[in-house]
């Protein structure tokens, strides 16, 4: 997990397509300038970036289901609730389900677990946009390729 580049997201663990289900990993880092003011001498992951984390799991779990050819971007988020804390150095792991799709958004659930005790969750809604620019496909493709997305879904 790289903080300071919003990459949260280390590695895919499972993604079912059919199932509308994807399972990652993200590995807190032990240190980070964000845990020097979130807080000193208790260091905690931030709320907004549990989120985040979620947010990006369920991208991955959109990408593997509209193969790649749509963007989404985090549109709303319902009923986000931090069930416990999430500490330096440890390791999340990040369920996302499609829960509806169409008419150019999607829903997702998501949840954290640490040690398998639930951390966080939410209901995230998205905004499904074409790729604005070769660029930006590109970019993501490389990132699919470093957290283990599955290649066939990256191809055009």
């Amino acid at each position: 997990m790289q903080l300071e580049y919003f990459h949260m997201i280390d590695r895919i663990v499972d993604l079912r397509v059919d199932e509308k289900r994807i399972v990652v990993e993200a590995q807190v880092p032990k240190e980070s300038t964000i845990f020097e003011g979130h807080f000193p001498g208790y260091p905690l992951m931030p709320g907004v970036l549990l989120i985040e984390s979620m947010a990006q799991a369920s991208g991955w779990l959109q990408l593997g289901v509209f193969k790649f050819e749509r963007m989404p971007i985090l549109a709303a988020v319902k009923e986000a609730k931090v069930r416990g804390s999430v500490f330096p150095g440890d390791l999340m792991s990040i369920e996302a389900s499609l829960t509806h799709e169409g008419s150019g958004y999607a829903m997702t659930e998501a949840k954290i677990r640490v040690g398998g005790k639930l951390r966080a969750n939410s209901a995230l809604t998205f905004t499904l946009i074409p790729f604005p620019n070769a660029d930006m496909r590109g970019y993501m493709a490389k990132v699919a390729e470093r957290v283990g997305f599955p290649q066939q879904a990256v191809s055009p």
